[in-house]
């Protein structure tokens, strides 16, 4: 295997591990929280799923960020050179960075939530009248950002995808050529 392809299937496996774990935690864990025996039993529930996800995770964005970088060395003259590349490894340098921001962030107000162990929750996002108030209020900011991570590396998938298409050889030619003539 080559370089190019060991940073592709490295930028690849941890993208969709990162895009799909937390799809399906906002999905199924927070709402399958829920039907713990009490609501106490609720926050334990979904704390337990995502402090399992999180090193799974952490490896995951890990492997994509190795390979981006390996990604951008190995294709560094053609983001120089061919037409629309520089462009598109700017969108996917952005959008990585908000997703790492916003998984970050949901991390921490992550950790607010757990470290309550047994808080009462009508949900993995969903506070019960009973919770305390600062857990409440991650919880709230944690139902919108539970789907903001997979927004962004979904769009990441996209992007990547169109990077791609980029690779192609007439693509090459037709973005050297276009390059050359301006």
């Amino acid at each position: 295997m080559t370089r190019n392809t060991i940073s592709r299937s490295l930028h690849d496996v941890g993208l969709s591990a990162w895009f799909g774990g937390t799809l399906a935690n906002a999905v199924a864990l927070n709402s399958a929280a829920a039907t713990a025996k009490d609501d106490s039993d609720t926050g334990a529930v979904a704390n337990v799923g995502w402090d399992r996800w999180t090193p799974v995770n952490a490896v995951a964005i890990g492997a994509h960020l190795v390979g981006s970088l390996g990604q951008i060395r190995g294709n560094k003259m053609r983001i120089k050179d061919q037409q629309g590349v520089g462009q598109m490894m700017l969108v996917k340098t952005g959008l990585t960075a908000a997703a790492l921001g916003v998984t970050a962030y949901s991390r921490v107000l992550g950790r607010k939530v757990a470290e309550q162990q047994r808080v009462p929750a009508d949900s993995g996002t969903r506070p019960a009248p009973s919770t305390p108030p600062e857990v409440a209020a991650a919880q709230k900011q944690l139902r919108l950002l539970q789907w903001a991570v997979p927004a962004l590396t979904g769009a990441l998938v996209v992007v990547s995808s169109f990077a791609g298409e980029q690779e192609r050889p007439t693509e090459v030619k037709k973005g050297l050529a276009k390059r050359i003539v301006g």
